[in-house]
């Protein structure tokens, strides 16, 4: 596209770390009209078996990093009178399989996070939404992938990706760029009354909408 990209690695845990790399972004671009709050991993574990530690570390990068970004840049949203901010949530947040904790169940607050600031913002032409993720290729499945042929697995990782799919109604997993277009359109002015929506992107295998 031609324009300015400029990458701040930040612990979004922190919260000083994310003020700090705000007041980064605003010293070049002058302000901030859209934030992907996108911070996670696949932490999927029986309840009994979940220590407090784990529990701790799941809520503090999604919930807490969520809660940190966005309370650091909606003042600059205000300012500019209306900003979008796409909260990266899954299927599993709204209908949780057994052995999900404890992702299903920040990734459920992370929804409720969504709603909430959404009516709380609106009025100030903050549009909120969360997509809800499901399986798409990342560098998370092949991590998974790169670890099983240390274990003697064989396959490539277009079968790999291919097994994983036999699940998914629609037979495949997904491809990252469908996930950016999804977001790239709900950012966009064409979707202007739309917020506090929660769209699933999983190839129809949420059993909820």
């Amino acid at each position: 596209t031609g324009n300015k990209v400029e990458i701040f690695p930040t612990d979004v845990r922190k919260e000083s770390d994310v003020k700090e790399t705000i007041q980064k972004v605003i010293s070049i671009f002058g302000s901030i009209n859209i934030l992907i709050n996108n911070a996670g991993t696949s932490h999927a574990n029986s309840f009994e078996n979940t220590e407090n530690k784990i529990w701790e570390e799941d809520f503090a990068l999604k919930i807490y990093g969520a809660i940190y970004t966005s309370r650091a840049i909606i003042p600059y949203m205000k300012k500019e009178k209306g900003g979008v901010i796409i909260n990266l949530t899954t299927p599993g947040g709204k209908a949780p399989p057994a052995n999900t904790v404890p992702t299903s169940v920040s990734r459920s607050a992370g929804i409720a996070l969504t709603k909430s600031m959404s009516k709380e913002l609106a009025s100030h032409n903050i549009r909120v939404n969360t997509v809800c993720v499901g399986l798409i290729k990342s560098g998370q499945h092949r991590e998974r992938w790169e670890n099983s042929k240390i274990d003697g697995n064989n396959t490539s990782l277009n079968e790999f990706y291919e097994n994983m799919g036999k699940n998914v109604p629609m037979g495949r997993v997904g491809e990252a760029e469908e996930v950016g277009s999804l977001i790239s359109f709900l950012c966009s002015d064409k979707v202007a009354y739309i917020t506090g929506a929660s769209i699933n992107i999983d190839g129809g295998t949420s059993p909820v909408v």
